[in-house]
């Protein structure tokens, strides 16, 4: 993204839930509000919890980089890089602001029909509704139990 684009949009600020459709070729439709911070390209893979992620191209690269810092031989760097880099794939936007999402990753988040769209300030998740119902009820018993490290935190 040129400096002009980056200084009109500011960073990407994906807030809210809207819930769309697949069609019958596996393609999405993102919300209009969404599409500016992907114009200029953007990175579809795995989540960690069984839905997908975009990544606007710069929160990919960021992202990218501090993977590629981690060690290969520790585990969990390995998991991670594995389950994400593994399911990346480039996308973009069509005419109608669709994207169009590989049955392989519409397989892993078991989406098939009517797909929840989450904005997560840098980057959006899309989660079969139930899934992101089931995700949003274990948020209290999370924050409940992790109460002082959001104190630590200073939320």
């Amino acid at each position: 993204m040129n400096s002009v684009v980056r200084a009109v949009l500011g960073a990407a600020m994906f807030w809210g839930e809207y819930s769309h459709q697949l069609d019958e070729k596996g393609r999405l439709i993102i919300p209009a509000r969404y599409r500016p911070h992907l114009a200029h390209g953007a990175v579809l893979t795995r989540g960690l919890d069984r839905n997908l992620v975009i990544y606007p191209d710069d929160s990919w690269r960021a992202l990218s980089e501090r993977l590629n810092e981690l060690p290969l031989t520790h585990p969990t760097a390995r998991a991670l890089r594995r389950l994400l880099f593994s399911g990346a794939v480039e996308i973009s936007l069509d005419r109608q602001g669709r994207v169009l999402i590989p049955a392989y990753l519409r397989e892993y988040a078991a989406l098939d029909g009517e797909v929840l769209i989450a904005g997560m300030e840098t980057f959006l998740e899309l989660w079969k509704p139930a899934s992101w119902r089931a995700a949003l009820d274990g948020v209290s018993h999370i924050l409940r139990a992790e109460a002082e490290e959001l104190l630590n935190l200073r939320i």
